[in-house]
């Protein structure tokens, strides 16, 4: 049986080793993080009060490809996605957190957290991976599931042409403000969008499933975010929090508990290639920054590449 290795957790890794294991295919992922998530991401923040768990990457998703829609039918059949029309007629959100579903996931496969991958090394036929953490396994393929610009770090010392499509899609990044307070912030929607220097901002209560002490999550536009993207979070909490506060037009109540993420490759471009993949190297790469920048598109490019890798390896085995 071919042996796959797949380099990131997220949704395009994931939905790549969904497609693989369905056509019989062996597959190990390794991730650098404790959990799943990458731009589903969740975290959570003890306080006085309680926890506060934030979504604090996509705040949703959206479903229109085909074959995405029946699997968001079925993830909500299963209570792991919920409906949050609130933030958009077609919008979804994962039940409890957005990461829901990638854990969910994660039951069906090896995975390795805490696996930084920082290379590969070719041997023959076989790949291994390079990294303090990843074991001495060799494996027919590799499939780097990563942002573009940690793609091209790796893939590029093996195929310069893969490596210059990853270096032509850039993300952009996003500052983003996770906030407790010790008392109820009133606001009549709970959402905030596209407003000052904020491009998304919302209470946990606004969406279903939530609960919790009183929690916003505050995202900064991409240009402001990168003029500062190399400060520190504790300078660039009180601009969130100042925005917030001139935003709803109130005096905001005590922060009981914060936590600032810098998302260096937050929004991607979307180059319209799908997945990339080197079938005599058997090495491909896949994301949402090869379809779109929707989680959505994530999902649909680890499937494609999936399917290139079952055809390769039907090619082979006739």
């Amino acid at each position: 049986m071919r042996h796959v290795a797949i380099v990131g957790a997220g949704v395009s890794g994931l939905s790549c080793a969904e497609t693989l294991s369905g056509a019989g295919i062996r597959t190990t992922l390794f991730d650098k993080g404790r959990g799943p998530g990458g731009r589903m991401a969740s975290r959570r923040i003890e306080t006085a009060q309680g926890t506060a768990e934030f979504d604090f990457g996509a705040q949703y998703f959206t479903a229109r490809d085909p074959l995405f829609i029946e699997q968001v039918n079925h993830w909500e059949r299963s209570g792991l996605v919920s409906p949050w029309p609130a933030a958009r007629t077609d919008a979804y959100i994962g039940i409890p957190t957005m990461k829901a579903v990638l854990q969910h996931l994660c039951l069906r496969h090896t995975v390795h957290f805490s696996s930084l991958v920082k290379g590969l090394v070719r041997n023959g036929q076989h790949w291994q991976l390079a990294g303090p953490d990843t074991g001495e396994d060799m494996f027919d393929s590799v499939v780097l599931a990563l942002p573009a610009e940690q793609t091209a770090t790796i893939i590029t010392l093996h195929d310069f042409n893969l490596g210059r499509a990853a270096l032509y899609a850039r993300s952009q990044p996003c500052w983003t403000g996770m906030f407790v307070f010790s008392e109820r912030v009133e606001h009549v929607s709970g959402l905030i969008r596209d407003s000052g220097i904020i491009t998304w901002a919302a209470s946990n209560r606004a969406k279903p499933g939530r609960s919790g002490p009183e929690s916003w999550v505050v995202q900064a536009g991409p240009r402001w975010s990168l003029d500062r993207l190399e400060q520190s979070p504790d300078d660039i909490g009180p601009h969130l929090l100042a925005a917030l506060e001139q935003e709803l037009d109130i005096r905001l109540p005590a922060v009981i508990g914060q936590s600032v993420h810098r998302w260096r490759y937050a929004l991607s471009a979307g180059t319209d290639l799908g997945c990339l993949w080197n079938e005599t190297l058997a090495l491909g790469a896949c994301g949402d920054w090869l379809v779109g920048p929707r989680v959505e598109s994530a999902w649909i490019s680890g499937r494609l590449l999936a399917d290139k890798i079952i055809a390769a390896s039907s090619v082979r085995n006739s």
